[in-house]
């Protein structure tokens, strides 16, 4: 198909198209981005040129942590409500090939931070053997510093992929990985992660077309994926609770929860990039909320546990196909540039060969 370096700048051109689309009006994002979310805070540093991972520190109040995208080292920034950063912190030994998300928990048994960089980018979908996430335990002062890292080594099941998406369950401490493609993936890691050797990457669902981020919930009650176009939240993959607009953002490219778990948290690359607060709609926080565990009656202590109580357990929704995360008149939208972009780069190879 021609040269492989005018091939991807074609296919670069066509993702850019296609985000594009993905912020006209009434496509799931609002002209006006007060309606949506309210600007929390702007990054003042001008070294926070691709603000491409967002997370919310979780023991120090009113810190935000980001990274930039494959512009920069393995670096990342402690940022206050101010937008000003507090702290320039690089990991040790760590490489910055394609980050492209971060995650933050905190050691159940411990009580410490813990900060998760995700190295999964692959803008030829597989070119690269691996991929890599960095652990890396909070900094307890904010002042410039070099921080140990552990490094993880990814591979997928079933062969290699473009992503952008990365999220920690808060109970379990499991890893999963999205892929941002027009048939994206959600990956689920092994339970115990190994540094001596590969870990394998299994597909346990599907994600939104061109997944930009994800996270989880700060109970592990569910998990957002966000999308050029918005927002969906689900109970589990595939058992999508709702979608939810987002600020109309030049570039979307990061979302994390706040700490109580009320709102979301989105941002954009770009330099003085801003960061908003999008409060959930009552109806996901219902649906998201702990589940009571109910007064025993005749009829439901048989096989209940200990107690007798029985916990009630959500129902599992169809999974109907549906839960692509954007309407359908913008899927159509998408499929009709994509079918012009075939045709281009169909048309430039054969010029090119």
């Amino acid at each position: 198909m021609g040269s492989r370096p005018g091939y991807v700048m074609i296919r670069v051109l066509v993702v850019a198209a296609l985000a594009g689309l993905a912020l006209a009006p009434g496509q799931g994002a609002s002209a006006d981005t007060d309606e949506d979310g309210q600007k929390l805070f702007t990054f003042k540093d001008s070294r926070i040129t691709e603000s491409s991972g967002l997370a919310v520190s979780p023991t120090h109040k009113d810190i935000y942590y980001t990274h930039n995208d494959s512009s920069d080292g393995p670096v990342f920034f402690a940022v206050g409500p101010d937008g000003r950063t507090r702290a320039r912190f690089t990991l040790q030994g760590a490489v910055a090939r394609d980050w492209e998300a971060m995650a933050a928990t905190k050691d159940p048994k411990t009580g410490q931070g813990v900060l998760w960089f995700a190295d999964i980018g692959d803008n030829f979908d597989g070119a690269w053997p691996d991929v890599s996430v960095y652990r890396v335990p909070e900094p307890a002062t904010l002042r410039d510093a070099v921080v140990p890292a552990t490094r993880y080594r990814f591979k997928y099941e079933d062969g290699g992929h473009n992503a952008e998406g990365l999220m920690v369950h808060p109970r379990t401490g499991r890893l999963y990985v999205v892929s941002k493609e027009f048939s994206g993936s959600v990956y689920e890691a092994p339970k115990r992660l190994r540094t001596d050797r590969t870990n394998v990457l299994r597909k346990v669902g599907f994600a939104p077309i061109m997944a930009t981020d994800a996270a989880y919930a700060p109970d592990g009650s569910s998990f957002v994926i966000r999308t050029y176009f918005s927002a969906t939240v689900y109970r589990a993959p595939g058992d999508q609770i709702a979608r939810v607009s987002m600020p109309q953002l030049e570039q979307a490219e990061s979302i994390a929860y706040t700490l109580d778990g009320k709102a979301l948290l989105t941002g954009t690359e770009g330099k003085n990039s801003p960061v908003y607060r999008v409060p959930l709609p009552d109806s996901v926080l219902r649906e998201t909320a702990p589940y009571p565990t109910p007064t025993p009656t005749d009829e439901t202590k048989k096989g209940t546990g200990k107690g007798g109580a029985t916990t009630l357990v959500a129902d599992a929704r169809e999974d109907s196909g549906a839960d692509a995360g954007v309407p359908g008149s913008a899927v159509a939208l998408w499929l009709a540039a994509a079918a012009g972009a075939t045709g281009l780069i169909t048309f430039i190879a054969r010029r090119t060969r």
